[in-house]
């Protein structure tokens, strides 16, 4: 007769640092159109990049408008990230976001109030909506964070 062997489990503690800020926009312009606005206001750059692409259903595949900006310093990156491809949603749970600004390795967690209240300023930008990604499970979201 076999013994068999006793399974321990080690259970890991990982602190996730979160140096990313998200932003939900709401705007009825046109992605590039968006991206002047606030290419004006922050005074970056943001270039059109490939698309994120993922399946759709029937094996059709759905693009998302990218734009980025990481020519301010190789540590800050800026991505504006379309939210929807015709009646599809990158995050499903965000339909009624337009876009997402994603803001990578921010100077100082302190500047969401600031960041926010400049987005505000934009004329074309009907909302804005600070995302918590911690709080949002959605299987599409790392294509956002990437």
């Amino acid at each position: 007769m076999k013994k068999t062997q006793k399974v321990t489990r080690v259970k890991l503690n990982i602190e996730q640092i979160n140096d990313f800020i998200l932003f939900g926009l709401v705007s009825s312009e046109p992605d590039y159109k968006l991206s002047l606005a606030l290419n004006k206001k922050f005074t970056i750059s943001l270039k059109n990049i490939s698309p994120v692409k993922i399946s759709g259903e029937n094996a059709t595949e759905l693009l998302f408008s990218r734009f980025s900006d990481s020519s301010e310093s190789p540590d800050r990156i800026f991505n504006l990230i379309s939210n929807r491809s015709g009646n599809h949603f990158l995050i499903k749970k965000l339909r009624n976001i337009d876009y997402i600004f994603h803001i990578y390795n921010p100077e100082n967690t302190n500047i969401v109030g600031a960041i926010t209240s400049s987005l505000r300023e934009i004329a074309t930008i009907t909302a804005v909506f600070n995302i918590d990604a911690d709080s949002i499970k959605d299987k599409n979201l790392h294509l956002v964070i990437q």
